[in-house]
């Protein structure tokens, strides 16, 4: 598929000018996140679930069609899902301040055998929870990890990234016009490292593949996928999980296209990995539903 996706509903950019970021920072230096996270309740999520509409849209269909809620369940859910999202902004800026949280990992040791082998593999991470948490309480020891990241994010974000990533030997490739990202991506991979790309949204390239998600048709990128497959890569899925105040649970999980489609076009098999990522997905989303942050039309129809 070459039909180019509209995500302009949903620019995956922190809200709030600079300014208001270290703010945020300085407040959390004196201050228990719990108390931000009630203030946050009471006066930001009734404000953004009422001036957000095409979010609050997306998320109460999200929840009606997909999970088959009944209307006030749906509604209950998609206050629940932007109070989850906010205190994971939140946490993020917590963790700028020095902040720690727990973190327990089911499935480690998938990703540390991996590491010790030779070749690079590919990570597929995806809008739910929060994977970017977990980038700043682990540190990569045998490889260098190299994650795709939104280039338009606000300045203060990009830099405290930028500096508790490179402590913890991550190096961020942002996304870029002239698709030089994809050249950097192919160099990591070529020396053994790792590379960590999303695999539910569509960055750069407008090609796509479409998979059963969640009882409907949805385009999941192609490039990930075929990445992998071209290169005959191991990939891990990774997803993490806000549990609590100051907890969050990892999910790793391998990824493996089924045997038949293997023999098929590129397409074909790309398909059939990203099928096996979805699989994943849904399992998670089962779990902790209210966790998806994908906020626009996820399942809109081809031609609409």
């Amino acid at each position: 598929m070459s039909e180019e996706l509209s995500h302009e509903e949903w620019t995956g950019r922190t809200d709030g000018a600079n300014w208001m970021h270290r703010s945020l920072i300085a407040i959390f230096k004196y201050t228990d996140i719990r108390v931000v996270y009630a203030f946050m309740a009471i006066f930001v999520i009734p404000f953004y679930m009422l001036f957000s509409h095409s979010s609050y849209i997306s998320m109460y269909h999200y929840f009606r069609q997909r999970h088959h809620y009944g209307r006030w369940k749906a509604f209950r859910y998609v206050y629940l899902n932007h109070y989850r999202f906010g205190q994971i902004i939140l946490d993020r800026f917590a963790a700028y301040a020095g902040k720690s949280f727990q973190f327990e990992l089911e499935g480690n040791d998938i990703f540390v055998e991996q590491c010790r082998q030779q070749s690079g593999f590919i990570i597929l991470s995806c809008h739910v929870g929060s994977y970017e948490m977990a980038g700043y309480a682990f540190k990569s020891t045998e490889k260098r990890f190299n994650a795709l990241v939104f280039s338009g994010e606000a300045k203060t974000v990009m830099a405290n990234r930028s500096r508790l990533f490179s402590d913890n030997n991550i190096r961020m490739i942002p996304v870029s016009n002239d698709m030089s990202h994809v050249f950097l991506m192919n160099e990591a991979l070529a020396n053994g490292e790792i590379v960590s790309i999303p695999g539910d949204r569509i960055f750069g390239s407008p090609r796509y593949v479409t998979c059963d998600f969640l009882g409907a048709k949805a385009r999941f990128p192609l490039g990930p996928y075929a990445m992998a497959l071209q290169r005959g890569l191991p990939t891990l899925a990774i997803f993490i999980i806000k549990l609590s105040a100051r907890k969050y649970r990892g999910y790793i999980r391998r990824i493996q296209a089924d045997e038949q489609p293997m023999a098929g076009n590129r397409v074909e098999r790309a398909t059939s990995l990203a099928q096996s990522f979805v699989r994943e997905l849904e399992q998670i989303l089962k779990l902790h539903p209210e966790q998806w942050f994908n906020y626009y039309e996820f399942w809109k129809a081809d031609g609409e």
